[in-house]
């Protein structure tokens, strides 16, 4: 059974820092490029970052600078480092997996609330 389970939202001021994590089970983990959307509500879903199996990263232009991605395959897991949070950020983020070789296949987390607010 395919597993991806988010934690590490929350609630923060403007200006500050989260870090969330994705921990995957079931999959192939190497095989695939590990991927943060975001949702907003009223907001259409936004690709925040991604990085590939083979670990080259790609952020979206709003998390340019202040989002950083990485991914630890001998742990299964993935880390998205967000610093100068803003209120734009607020979202509900998930942690997807999409396969980067082989049969495709796609994966989705349940989500974590990331809440920006002074």
């Amino acid at each position: 059974q395919v597993q991806l389970v988010e934690s590490g939202g929350g609630s923060v001021q403007p200006g500050g820092s989260l870090r969330l994590s994705c921990a995957a089970s079931g999959i192939d983990f190497g095989r695939y490029s590990m991927n943060w959307v975001r949702q907003a509500p009223g907001k259409e879903r936004e690709l925040v970052a991604s990085i590939s199996s083979g670990g080259i990263t790609n952020y979206a232009a709003s998390v340019k600078g202040r989002f950083t991605l990485s991914r630890d395959n001998a742990m299964n897991m993935v880390y998205l480092q967000m610093n100068t949070l803003e209120l734009e950020d607020t979202a509900v983020y998930y942690c997807t997996a999409a396969a980067d070789y082989g049969p495709p296949s796609r994966y989705w987390g349940q989500g974590t609330q990331v809440t920006v607010s002074s």
